[in-house]
C-alpha cells in the first residue's frame, strides 16, 4: 500500500472533523440569524460533508472499492487525489479559523 493512500484518508478523516464543526457553528448562526449567507455556508458545508464521507467509506470500508483502490490504482493517480484532498483541508481550516475569528 502506497503512503498516498494514507495521505488522502488522513486528509479526508480530517476535512470530515473540520466540516462538522463549522457546520455546528453555521448552524447556531442560522438558527439566531436567518441569513441566506449563513444558509449557504451550512448547505455548502453539508454538502462537502456527504463527499468525503463518500470517498473515505470508498477510500476504506466498501468491500469492493477499498480493495481496488488499495491495489490496483497507479501511484499518479493517488497523488493527484491526495493533493486534492489535502488542498481541501488547507480551504477548510482556513475557512475554520476565520469562522472561529
Amino acid at each position: 500500500m502506497s503512503i498516498w493512500i494514507d495521505m488522502a484518508r488522513v486528509a479526508t478523516g480530517v476535512n470530515i472533523v473540520l466540516l462538522l464543526g463549522l457546520i455546528v457553528i453555521w448552524g447556531r448562526n442560522y438558527q439566531q440569524l436567518r441569513s441566506r449567507q449563513t444558509l449557504g455556508m451550512l448547505v455548502f458545508a453539508l454538502l462537502l460533508l456527504v463527499e468525503n464521507g463518500f470517498a473515505l467509506y470508498v477510500y476504506m470500508l466498501d468491500p469492493l472499492l477499498s480493495v481496488w483502490f488499495s491495489t490496483k490504482v497507479p501511484d499518479p493517480a493517488w497523488q493527484a487525489m491526495s493533493l486534492f484532498h489535502l488542498i481541501e483541508t488547507l480551504a477548510l481550516a482556513f475557512l475554520a479559523w476565520v469562522t472561529m475569528d
